[in-house]
């Protein structure tokens, strides 16, 4: 007969940033969600490169070269296959993440960046255009997991007090990642032609630091006590990440959780979609997923170039613009950072998306009105740093955090699958067809993302609920209230984890773990 948990008062479960939470927040976006941003802008400086190495290939090919529109197409192509990759990505990660853990799949997915960087960096020496197209393609499924995988293990690891500052440390990585890319496609950096290849292939230098570094740091205690139901592998992990606190609490937190877990088993996607008690927190994931994408920022990144060539700027000076948008990035970022548990998440998002939507409808009036007032070309400029910033604040990292906070440990890793996949889908569609619809609507183009983020301000407005300094828990008792069918509690003593009392340092008195025998799965 197993003996009954006895675990000390709850006390507070909030704690202090120590330098173990804060290495693995770098590690893990420095290695894995830079490496997002970088992609993203890396095609956009040696656009006329990329094309000319087609081009040049398919005439030593077959004798002729591309028209325009097919050189248009294939280079399109190569800009959007990293989204298809993304979305591949997306829906193996909920696989990978409970067979690997959270530490151990952002671990061993570094070998897709080696791949990666390799093809794209011998692309031009083999003469293969489709060495690019493919090394792209496996670099998207790479951001695909991390996108989803970093975020998770950033917030199981945090405290609640804290789970948003380290929650959006990935965004400031992605615009970081943004900014290196444009500041070493300077033409005095690597912008020259014989660089391309190593610029588009610099992103396994990254990784290296970070498969050296990460593997030394425990995994996530959550995943370590719910889901492998390891005791003393949590109590060293928590020990690890936290300073002398009673982590007792803590743990008490994750053992309510799994009681009100209706399955111990990771749920699938069609039971995450068929869930009545989660519909809410499902169609939220989805909008603030969709609409990350479709705010137009995707736009910007791949062909600001080309937004400001159209905006009247001086051919020379464009890449300097461009390169200096990224520093916004950076400080919006960090702005988002450090504000996030003093405004909470809603602020944020809201008024994200809120200065997105004003500063795409300023684009199109900008533009149209430049032909007969000249300062309007400034005016488009400072829009699109408008974007960028508005982007960076909250909308570049909130999703990914709402997307752990509003799921308890059986549906997150199905709710990162629907909102990866509705991410990279919105990503695909909008590098693939924006430079067309920019051909068609021209200025008009930018009215359609104006309505989509206004559009998703509101639905956060009216339906998602504040989740600072909260519990799982405690979010979903929230959403709970929102649903018409109750939050199930019925198979709540299912393989219940029992624990022996622990003393005031977190160690087990009796250093064992045992199993409640009075229930079973069926």
């Amino acid at each position: 007969m197993a003996e009954e948990v006895l675990i000390s008062s709850p006390g507070k479960i909030s704690s202090h940033l120590t330098g173990s939470l804060l290495a693995v927040a770098f590690l893990t976006s420095f290695g894995s969600s830079m490496l997002y941003g970088y992609n993203l802008a890396v095609v956009n400086s040696p656009a006329v490169y990329i094309k000319d190495f087609y081009n040049r290939t398919v005439v030593s090919r077959n004798g002729t070269g591309l028209n325009g529109e097919t050189l248009t197409l294939m280079y399109s192509l190569t800009v959007s296959v990293f989204a298809i990759g993304g979305l591949v990505g997306s829906l193996i990660v909920g696989m990978l993440v409970t067979r690997f853990g959270r530490k151990g799949t952002v671990v061993n997915t570094t070998v897709l960046v080696f791949i990666a960087g390799s093809l794209m960096g011998f692309s031009r020496i083999c003469g293969s255009p489709e060495m690019v197209i493919f090394g792209r393609f496996i670099t998207g499924i790479h951001s695909g997991i991390s996108l989803s995988v970093v975020p998770m293990y950033l917030g199981e690891i945090a405290p609640k007090n804290l789970r948003g500052f380290l929650g959006l440390v990935p965004s400031i990585f992605i615009g970081t990642g943004v900014f290196a890319a444009q500041i070493l496609g300077l033409h005095e950096l690597l912008g020259k032609e014989e660089h391309w290849p190593l610029f588009l292939s610099l992103v396994v230098v990254p990784t290296f630091i970070q498969l050296m570094l990460l593997p030394w740091f425990p995994e996530s205690p959550r995943y370590l006590l719910i889901e492998k139901h390891n005791v003393h592998a949590t109590i060293t992990a928590l020990k690890w990440y936290r300073t002398k606190c009673n982590i007792q609490a803590e743990i008490e937190e994750m053992q309510e959780e799994q009681r009100s877990l209706s399955s111990v088993d990771t749920m699938s996607v069609w039971r995450l979609l068929l869930d009545d008690t989660v519909r809410w927190q499902v169609l939220s994931v989805a909008v603030i997923n969709v609409g990350m994408q479709l705010s137009g920022i995707d736009a910007i990144w791949f062909y600001t170039n080309d937004i400001f060539e159209n905006a009247g700027i001086p051919a020379p000076e464009i890449q300097y613009t461009t390169a200096g948008t990224g520093i916004i990035e950076i400080i919006a970022g960090l702005i988002g950072c450090f504000t996030i548990e003093k405004l909470g998440r809603r602020p944020l998002i809201i008024g994200g998306f809120t200065m997105m939507g004003i500063c795409c409808a300023g684009i199109t009036f900008a533009l149209i009105l430049q032909v007969h007032l000249s300062f309007m070309r400034y005016i488009s400029v400072g829009c699109v740093v408008g974007i960028i910033a508005g982007f960076c604040i909250g909308p570049a990292g909130v999703p990914f955090l709402i997307t752990a906070e509003l799921f308890k440990q059986s549906h997150r890793p199905a709710a990162y699958i629907v909102g990866g996949s509705l991410n990279w889908i919105s990503n695909f569609t909008v590098g693939f067809v924006f430079p067309f619809l920019q051909m068609s609507a021209g200025s008009y183009s930018y009215l359609v993302f104006s309505t989509v983020c206004l559009s998703v301000a509101l639905y956060v407005y009216l339906v998602i609920p504040e989740t600072k300094n909260k519990t799982f828990m405690e979010i979903s008792r929230m959403f709970a209230k929102k649903e018409a069918v109750p939050e199930t509690q019925s198979l709540a003593h299912v393989d219940q984890l029992k624990l022996r009392k622990m003393n005031g340092y977190g160690t087990l008195e009796h250093g064992s773990l045992e199993f409640d025998s009075s229930s079973s799965v069926p």
